[in-house]
């Protein structure tokens, strides 16, 4: 593998290459992840799977260049190299030194993130499907946000985990009514498609050496510009100054604090299928909250 991650970096470079050193990057427990350092001085970041679910590294690539093209919004690293290849098993990236957030930082990173929000476009999905962790996101295009994350969210993930033996019946159940009452729990009053990450939680962001927020392993797409904000409180909350900065720059509807469990309902069961059991008392937890 290196042999063709060193070929395909000469032809990026017009010059020859070798990987003079490597070293192990934590935090990915789907891909291998690597800080390759290079002959020309460069240091670039790794991605490699053996069995990339099909198209993975790809979508991945456009997710990331869909965030780029977004102005003043959070750093994204660049593209370097992906093989041109049916099912790619590696993707090479910038690589971001991790540097101290600094005061100010929330409120940077908040503002920032309003600004990539606020990129929309007349349909919520994209114009391909592509992934949340190793599962597959669909993103069939809807006008309606409240269908598209019903049909495409949460309606996906749970069949997935029913058909996986995951969800007990009383439960499944309890999702299908949730789905039905939807409209009586989000307020979806003047929004519109925006541009997330989708995939949001704390480990997926950091600040550069320079204090500016950037932003990693996307699930890219159209969709609901609250999902963002809850799934950064589904594993360890931001500081308050971040929250109060988008607020600032880009006002939600009241009633974010009681809403925003149904849209991290979402990732607990992608979790539930992607770990297993572990996840269902919280699955089941979060239902209950809203269908008795």
């Amino acid at each position: 593998m290196n042999s063709q991650v060193q070929g395909l970096l000469e032809t990026v470079y017009a010059q020859p290459i070798h990987i003079q050193s490597s070293r192990s990057i934590g935090g990915g427990c789907i891909n291998q992840t690597l800080a390759l350092t290079l002959s020309n001085g460069e240091t670039v970041f790794l991605k490699h799977n053996d069995h990339p679910p099909n198209g993975m590294f790809e979508k991945e690539a456009r997710g990331l260049n869909l965030m780029r093209e977004v102005k003043n919004g959070p750093r994204i690293p660049q593209v370097v190299a992906l093989p041109e290849e049916p099912n790619p098993k590696f993707l090479v990236i910038e690589y971001i030194e991790e540097g101290n957030s600094g005061n100010g930082y929330y409120e940077r990173f908040g503002q920032a993130l309003a600004t990539m929000h606020r990129t929309t476009q007349n349909h919520y999905g994209l114009d391909h499907d592509n992934f949340i962790g190793s599962t597959e996101q669909i993103n069939t295009p809807e006008k309606d946000g409240l269908t598209f994350f019903r049909e495409h969210r949460l309606r996906f993930q749970q069949r997935l985990a029913r058909d996986r033996g995951l969800l007990p019946v009383n439960t499944d159940k309890k999702i299908d009514r949730l789905c039905d009452q939807l409209d009586q729990q989000l307020d979806l009053s003047g929004e519109q498609p925006a541009l997330v990450h989708g995939d949001l939680w704390s480990g997926n962001t950091f600040a550069d050496n320079a204090g500016k927020p950037c932003l990693v392993d996307p699930a890219v797409h159209f969709g609901l510009r609250e999902t963002d904000l809850a799934m950064t409180e589904l594993f360890g909350r931001l500081p308050q100054t971040f929250y109060d900065a988008y607020q600032d720059a880009f006002p939600q509807n009241p009633g974010y604090r009681e809403r925003k469990q149904i849209y991290n309902l979402y990732h607990l069961l992608n979790h539930l299928n992607l770990f297993g059991g572990s996840y269902l008392a919280s699955v089941e937890s979060t239902v209950n909250t809203f269908v008795r």
